[in-house]
């Protein structure tokens, strides 16, 4: 538990304010494939039978979809605002690493595989994220300076 406090530290005192803006970046992406997962479930759909991804059935596949949905919609805004990030950062990873290795990474790694590319980028940043934190402009920071404000 030490290491993942000396982490946090460094990520909290290492981080820089551009990194925020990649941040938000993150978070509008993650969130804008929700909104395209819930907005044409079919394409997903259709993606997991094709692969046939440990052997789901129609119902199983339409949970995940929508549980996958929710998980993005929620994380990109939480990311996106920089409250909780860390916990939203790690709810979105097993998420991402399915999806690179099990849903994109059957096409292939041609150039036009651009999802695998994409899910293999935010799958980095994500983790990048989960050691650096949140940053100077988040809510997390803003709740921080408020409530050592307040109680010290």
């Amino acid at each position: 538990m030490n290491v993942i406090r000396k982490i946090e530290h460094w990520g909290d005192v290492h981080h820089s304010k551009w990194l925020d803006y990649l941040r938000i970046m993150l978070g509008l992406i993650i969130f804008g494939k929700g909104v395209s997962f819930i907005s044409d479930t079919s394409v997903l759909q259709n993606m997991i039978t094709q692969n046939n991804v440990f052997g789901f059935s129609g119902v199983l596949i339409s949970v995940a979809i929508h549980v996958v949905a929710f998980a993005h919609l929620v994380g990109g805004i939480l990311i996106t605002l920089g409250l909780v990030t860390r916990f939203a950062v790690v709810i979105q990873i097993p998420i991402l690493l399915f999806a690179v290795f099990f849903i994109n990474l059957t096409p292939g790694f041609s150039t036009p595989n651009s999802e695998l590319w994409l899910s293999v980028l935010v799958l980095f940043l994500l983790i990048m994220f989960w050691v650096v934190g949140s940053g100077p402009l988040s809510v997390d920071e803003g709740l921080k300076h408020k409530t050592g404000k307040r109680y010290a």
